[in-house]
């Protein structure tokens, strides 16, 4: 049985794919909406809305803000689903999404999660120190996770993208800096320049 961390880590990834495939679902990428993951999100959320005197006030924290911003973009998807029907087109849903992520990073500032949700790259980087990437494998997944959402969110192409390849290439590049700078720590940061993701390797001093 899933312990209430990581449903909670599992209600965030839903709530983060299901913008995406409605995303791919208004631009006419998918036919159906993704009824089955917006069923699984109503049940996790009602499962702790009802326990809230389970969780500690950390988990609480993290429930109700995922809470609140799947309750935004379901009145988005709600509005956007009706204008489909009246046949009213309307372009700017990815737009309107990154607003609701950027409104939420204004609103919770002192929210814990390491990897961005959906359109935070935009706005806030996402930074990870590692010396030892073959032996830093939460750190290295967590920026293999924030690359890709990014590029994702950016519009741009994943399907050349592999962990294996990203968690080799991160050796290879941590290497060569440590031997060419002399240095331990090598800062990586994902952030978007221009509407292009960058994934940036700083040398820490």
């Amino acid at each position: 049985m899933a312990t209430i961390d990581e449903d909670l880590a599992q209600l965030e990834r839903d709530i983060r794919q299901l913008k995406i495939e409605y995303d791919a679902f208004f631009g006419g990428g998918r036919k159906r909406p993704p009824t089955e993951i917006e069923w699984r999100i109503e049940l996790l959320t009602k499962r702790y809305a009802e326990r809230g005197g389970d969780l500690k006030y950390g988990q609480r924290f993290r429930f109700n803000n995922l809470a609140q911003t799947y309750a935004k973009y379901k009145d988005v998807f709600r509005k956007r689903l009706a204008q489909r029907e009246e046949g009213i087109i309307q372009r700017h849903f990815g737009a309107a999404a990154k607003a609701i992520e950027a409104e939420r990073s204004k609103t919770h500032p002192e929210s814990t999660t390491a990897v961005p949700a959906a359109g935070a790259a935009e706005t806030q980087p996402f930074r990870v120190v590692c010396s030892e990437p073959d032996k830093e494998t939460e750190k290295v997944d967590q920026l293999y996770t924030a690359f890709l959402q990014a590029k994702q969110n950016a519009g741009e192409e994943t399907s050349k993208l592999s962990k294996t390849g990203f968690k080799e290439f991160l050796r290879k590049k941590t290497k060569d800096l440590q031997e060419k700078k002399n240095c331990r720590d090598v800062e990586y940061v994902v952030e978007v320049v221009d509407g292009q993701v960058k994934l940036k390797a700083l040398v820490k001093s």
